[in-house]
């Protein structure tokens, strides 16, 4: 089993939902996050041609991101990666990471079920 971590823009987690459901795998959790890359943030001029000397630079240093984590068998590791990198690349920077890790066990609280069944089943 595995732990998958997306995390992705803002605007494209109903489109990653869509596209995940589509394909058979509704569950996961999601969360609001703050973040930043390699790029440390956004940053952009505001200029004014009004007020004199109004030249000012806005830093937005945490990008807001929406953290997929969905725990999976290891055969659909490489689907679900695919699929979330279908939907989320534009190409431009921001558009996301992907952690897999090692999910050494699951256990399903009100049965005591564990290992994939406590998944899915």
């Amino acid at each position: 089993m595995k732990e998958i971590i997306a995390l992705i823009r803002v605007n494209k987690i109903q489109k990653t939902r869509d596209a995940l459901a589509e394909k058979g795998f509704y569950s996961m959790t999601v969360n609001q996050v703050l973040g930043r890359g390699r790029q440390k943030g956004i940053h952009y001029e505001i200029k004014s041609g009004d007020v004199p000397d109004y030249d000012k630079v806005a830093r937005l240093n945490y990008i807001p991101k929406r953290m997929v984590t969905m725990m999976v068998p290891d055969i659909h590791v490489d689907e679900i990666v695919n699929t979330i990198i279908e939907t989320n690349r534009t190409g431009n920077y921001g558009d996301g990471k992907i952690f897999v890790c090692p999910l050494e066990d699951a256990i399903r609280v009100r049965t005591k079920e564990t290992g994939e069944i406590a998944l899915y089943q």
